[in-house]
């Protein structure tokens, strides 16, 4: 049994993989599914926010500028809720990523972790994986010689 923390922190591990997903990677996923059917609680709606950030990760916050998000919530016949903010305006993504985020809480989770959630996983794991090559190529080793006298 999981602690509310836990269960906090794996949804927001899932809801952010799903945020960072190709559009069109997850709709093909979720394409092989028989998705239920459901209620708009928000339908997605397109707006800005504001992104913040610190000076090495530690100093004090400013506002870095703002960045194009679309959300969305809805309701599944069972009652599981889902939610999704997605970067940009692509409403079909912010639908398809709040339906499994609810499919996620409910008797289904099993089933979207195999067929949705490892496989996005894996294959962010590769991009990251692959553009720290790409970075790791270009790295310049310096040495200092020390003279003998």
């Amino acid at each position: 049994m999981e602690t509310p923390e836990q269960e906090i922190a794996a949804r927001q591990g899932w809801m952010g993989l799903l945020a960072r997903a190709p559009a069109e990677r997850l709709a093909e996923l979720l394409g092989r599914e028989a998705l239920p059917g459901f209620d708009w609680l928000r339908v997605p709606e397109t707006g800005g926010v504001m992104v913040r950030g610190r000076m090495g990760g530690t100093g004090a916050p400013f506002n870095l500028g703002e960045m194009t998000v679309t959300r969305c919530a809805l309701r599944l016949e069972s009652g599981e809720v889902g939610h999704a903010h997605v970067q940009g305006r692509n409403r079909a993504h912010a639908e398809r990523a709040a339906l499994v985020d609810a499919l996620m809480q409910g008797p289904r989770a099993d089933e979207m972790q195999a067929s949705v959630l490892v496989p996005l996983a894996s294959e962010e794991a590769a991009r990251r994986d692959a553009r720290a090559a790409r970075a790791a190529a270009t790295k310049v080793d310096f040495f200092t010689m020390v003279r003998g006298e």
